[in-house]
C-alpha cells in the first residue's frame, strides 16, 4: 500500500498530538520537569520553585487538551464535504496545537537572554519543529479528498 504525502502528514500530526498529550500528562505530575529547561527555577518568595511548579502545570493542562482534542478530531473520518472554506474539526485542533507551538517559540526568543542558556535551544527547536509539522499536517488535514490541493505528493 503506498503511504501518500497527505496520509503521512496525518500521521505526523497524529504522533505530534500523541507526544503532547505525553508532555501534558508529565508536566502535570511533575511540572518542573518541563518547566525548568525553559525558564528555569523560580525565584518566587512563597517556596522557591512555585513559579516553575505553576508555569509547568499550566503548559501541562493546555498541551493535555490541545493533544486529545487533536486525537479525537483525527479519529474521525473525513465526513465533510468538502465544501470551500468549511472547516474540518481535525485541521482546526492540529493549527491550535501548531499555533500554540509557534508561540512558546515567539516568547521563547523575546526572553533569549534570560532563559537558561544550554536549554534554551531544545526548548526552541523542539517547538519550532512542532509548530511547522503542525502547520503542514493542519494543511493536509484542510485539504478535501479529491481537489486540486489534496494531492501533496507531487504525483
Amino acid at each position: 500500500m503506498k503511504l501518500d504525502a497527505r496520509d503521512a502528514l496525518r500521521r505526523g500530526a497524529t504522533t505530534v498530538a500523541a507526544a503532547r498529550v505525553a508532555v501534558g500528562v508529565v508536566a502535570l505530575a511533575w511540572p518542573a520537569l518541563p518547566s525548568r529547561p525553559w525558564v528555569g527555577t523560580g525565584t518566587g518568595e512563597a517556596g522557591g520553585d512555585l513559579p516553575s511548579r505553576v508555569f509547568g502545570r499550566a503548559l501541562g493542562g493546555r498541551d493535555l487538551a490541545l493533544g486529545l482534542g487533536a486525537l479525537a478530531a483525527l479519529r474521525q473520518p473525513d465526513s465533510t464535504s468538502g465544501a470551500p472554506g468549511e472547516q474540518r474539526p481535525a485541521s482546526a485542533w492540529v493549527a491550535a496545537g501548531a499555533l500554540s507551538d509557534a508561540m512558546d517559540v515567539a516568547a521563547s526568543l523575546a526572553a533569549w537572554r534570560e532563559l537558561p542558556r544550554l536549554t534554551r535551544w531544545l526548548v526552541v527547536g523542539s517547538a519550532a519543529g512542532a509548530a511547522l509539522a503542525g502547520a503542514a499536517g493542519a494543511v493536509a488535514l484542510q485539504s478535501a479528498p479529491g481537489s486540486a490541493s489534496a494531492d501533496l505528493s507531487g504525483t
